[in-house]
């Protein structure tokens, strides 16, 4: 059997890459509020960040690695500091005690980096949190120090079941006035990632400290809308394309320079293979 893995926090993103993880023979361990099934193999713990008593069975799993990969249940500064900021210091306190555990991938957001620019941002830009989100990410973040640790700053992440922009894309009337560059990562290669990074671990190549996860092309809002409707036979053509303004592109070289490869290396590829579903 390969290392123990602690996925605290099992939504979409947590149960494919447990999912990934136990097809590599892990032994994986998932956290989450509900009961629901994980991927056959792992086995779940039901507990609660936020309510520091329902995590002291954690450390009975002697992890050698922590996943860290909560959702916020709303989009409001009480959560988003209760999930993110309490839950990880609850989590850390479960297992601090712990002499095995070897490694922590903290899933945070490239929504830390508040700055509107047109210039490419990677790991050495400054993270200027613009709002309440970016603010509790980088607060989240500031408890691993000291931590043998890998902060893992996701784009958009979009795929199966994520599909709001590909019906966005059937409604021009409804599509936004801003025309914004966006970032965006499939779930799939999200999670094939984070396997990546620890089976790289497991053979001795420790990961950066900090990485931002997205994909290779970035792209503004209206291309991205005019390409999904182009694809599902919407008529775009009467839609005046408003000028570039706001937000940033990401630049994912030291994602690459890892050597990992890409399935959905762009909205494309990733875009096509969900429509092929629909």
């Amino acid at each position: 059997m390969s290392a123990s893995v602690l996925i605290v926090g099992c939504g979409d993103l947590g149960l494919e890459v447990a999912r990934r993880l136990r097809h590599s023979d892990f032994d994986v361990t998932g956290v989450r509020r509900s009961n629901q099934d994980l991927p056959e193999g792992a086995r779940l713990i039901q507990a609660d960040v936020t309510k520091p008593q329902t995590l002291v069975i954690l450390a009975e799993t002697r992890p050698d690695i922590l996943i860290y990969c909560v959702a916020a249940n709303a989009h409001t500064d009480e959560s988003y500091r209760e999930q993110y900021v309490d839950g990880l210091r609850n989590t850390l306190a479960a297992l601090n005690e712990l002499k095995s555990l070897r490694h922590i991938f903290f899933v945070s957001s490239t929504g830390v980096y508040g700055q509107q620019t047109d210039a490419f941002l990677d790991e050495t830009s400054p993270a200027i949190a613009a709002d309440f989100t970016g603010e509790r990410m980088l607060e989240a973040e500031a408890l691993l120090q000291g931590y043998p640790a890998t902060i893992l700053r996701f784009s958009g992440i979009y795929g199966p079941g994520r599909t709001r922009m590909i019906q966005l894309a059937k409604t021009p009337a409804q599509w936004p006035t801003r025309n914004g560059w966006t970032n965006r990562i499939h779930r799939d290669d999200g999670a094939a990632f984070i396997v990546y990074l620890i089976q790289r671990l497991g053979e001795g190549k420790a990961p950066e400290k900090l990485y931002l996860v997205t994909d290779t092309q970035p792209i503004t809002q209206y291309a991205l809308l005019n390409w999904l409707a182009k694809q599902q036979g919407v008529d775009a053509s009467e839609v005046i394309v408003p000028p570039i303004q706001g937000n940033k592109r990401l630049d994912n070289s030291l994602m690459l320079s890892t050597g990992f490869k890409f399935t959905y290396p762009d909205y494309q590829a990733g875009y096509a293979q969900l429509l092929s579903l629909t």
